[in-house]
Order: structure tokens, then sequence, then C-alpha cells
């Protein structure tokens, strides 16, 4: 059986006050403990910023004792995969010597290597990726492009011989934007990453970070993702789902929405999340019926079709 690990991208974020974490907190509250308590795996974004260092690996494992089944993937610094010149190999032994507290402790699922909606699918560009796998060799490594051109079942083998996670996403699909999907070419584990579909902000060349993420799923849009969820779940061991749509705690309310349809679990919700967003009463509602899926009880003709 595959191992479900269903999780935000980030942590960090001052719109989640009074949503995700109580206005309330004593002096001992950190955030990344705080989700753990609803989710099983987070996004370490701040690397794409900043290299890793190592006092933060640290403390962040030290925090997740209670949490042993908890992990973290963690994104590769924008020098590697926007900037993509003037980085030697220092930076990429400083890059690993950052996280290796978290592969010590086993907490890493995956080194994310994303690259913008302008990476296309060139010979030049592929030879990049090569390069960027040999240098990164030895870790859980899973690859996020954005550009349509990479939808090609030549490159799906070629991450193949190189063990690299093929990363399925959700995006505004315009023009030449990859579409939905669910391509596994690592048994170890599949990769999701759900970005939202803010058609209006999301190449508006004006809008924030904030703009560009402000969506949440509906129930039929998430459906739709819980079947590739499960498709990956056939051939992986473990299957990845990031929700980056963070704006206001929607990625954590479609993540814990997202982790009721895969496991059926019974639930934890934040107070602030569950009055931001009232959908998430219908978890709380079947859990207290006995049925914890998300959605409506499926009819003898749906049930033919699974």
């Amino acid at each position: 059986m595959p191992r479900y690990y269903i999780g935000t991208a980030g942590w960090s974020y001052k719109d989640w006050e009074g949503i995700v974490y109580p206005v309330k907190r004593d002096s001992h509250f950190h955030p990344l403990t705080y989700l753990a308590r609803f989710i099983n795996i987070v996004e370490v974004n701040s690397t794409f910023y900043r290299p890793p260092a190592v006092h933060l690996s640290l403390s962040w494992v030290k925090k997740l004792t209670p949490y042993p089944d908890f992990l973290l993937s963690v994104k590769l610094h924008q020098v590697f995969t926007h900037e993509r010149k003037n980085f030697t190999r220092i930076d990429v032994d400083n890059f690993k010597l950052g996280i290796e507290p978290l592969v010590a402790a086993q907490r890493l699922a995956a080194l994310l290597i994303q690259f913008p909606w302008s990476y296309a699918n060139t010979a030049a560009h592929t030879n990049y990726l090569v390069e960027l796998f040999k240098l990164f060799s030895g870790y859980p490594l899973a690859l996020e492009v954005r550009h349509s051109s990479w939808d090609d079942l030549n490159f799906h083998q070629l991450l193949r011989e190189h063990d690299v996670g093929f990363c399925n996403i959700d995006q505004p699909v315009i023009g030449q934007s990859l579409k939905p999907s669910a391509v596994v070419t690592t048994p170890k584990f599949s990769y999701v990453r759900l970005h939202g579909r803010n058609y209006r902000d999301w190449f508006r060349q004006a809008a924030g970070r904030d703009e560009r993420y402000n969506y949440l799923y509906t129930k039929d849009e998430l459906g739709d993702w819980i079947k590739r969820i499960k498709d990956l779940g056939k051939d992986s061991d473990r299957v990845y789902v990031i929700s980056n749509n963070h704006y206001r705690g929607q990625a954590l309310a479609n993540a814990l929405q997202i982790k009721n349809m895969v496991s059926g679990e019974k639930l934890e919700i934040p107070a602030g999340l569950l009055k931001q967003y009232p959908i998430l009463e219908e978890i709380v509602n079947k859990i207290r019926e006995g049925q914890l899926d998300l959605f409506e009880r499926a009819g003898p003709a749906d049930k033919n079709k699974e």
C-alpha cells in the first residue's frame, strides 16, 4: 500500500495569523510543529531564496521529534534553476551541507527542482537538467517544469534513467502551460503540486505572489485530482501532495480536504480555518455521521465505474 503525504508549501505567511494559527499563543509556539498536528509534510520554500542553514535544519528536526512520520521537502535554491549561472561547486556543497540534518534524520522527502514556465524543452535545457541531476545525485530528486513542451514520453524516460520524480502540477492552463497529469518516473515516490487556477493573475506582471496564488479549489476540482493521486499510488511507494495556493490559509483548507478524501482519516481542523472556510464543515459533519469521505456516498452506478 502506498503512503500518502499531504501538506502545504511553506508555513511562514503573515495572512495565516488568526486563520491557520491561533491569535493567542504561548511562548513555545512554532508554526511548523503546529501544522504537524494536522498534516504530515511541508515543503520548505525559504531555501529557494537563501541557502539552507545547518542550524535551522537541526532546529526543524528537533521540533518535529513528537511527529516521527512527518517529512520535509526542500526547494532547491534559485541560483540553480532560475539564474543558472555564476554558481560554483562550493554553492552545491553548501546546499548539501545545509540539508544534511534532514537527510541524517530521514526527514527529507525530496529535493524539489522547480523551473519557471519559460524553461521550455530544448536540447540545451535538457543537457543542463542532466548536469543538475548529476550534481545532486544521491538525493531523492523531484523536477517541476511548467511548459507543455516537457509533456514528452522520451523526457519521462530520461527522468526514469536518472531516478528523478516528475512533478505533476495543477496551474492555470494558458497557451503552452503544462496540463494536469499522473506521471510516475520513479517507484520511490510521486509528486504533486497544486498552484491554484487564478487565470486572471497567474501571468499578470503587476500581480504579487499572494494574488497569483489566491485560489480555493472546489470539490469537483479536487475530485479530479483525487483520482490522479490514487493512480500515482499504484506505481509508487509514496505520494507527496503539496498545495501551494497559500493565500489566507487556502492551501491548508484544500490539503485537509484531500487528506480526508484519500485516507478517510478522522481529521482535526484549526478553529480559525473552519470559520474562514465553511466548506470544511462537510468533513466535520460526515465524521459525525460515521462517513469519513468528503464527497457524497457513491451510488451503485458510480461504484461500477471505479
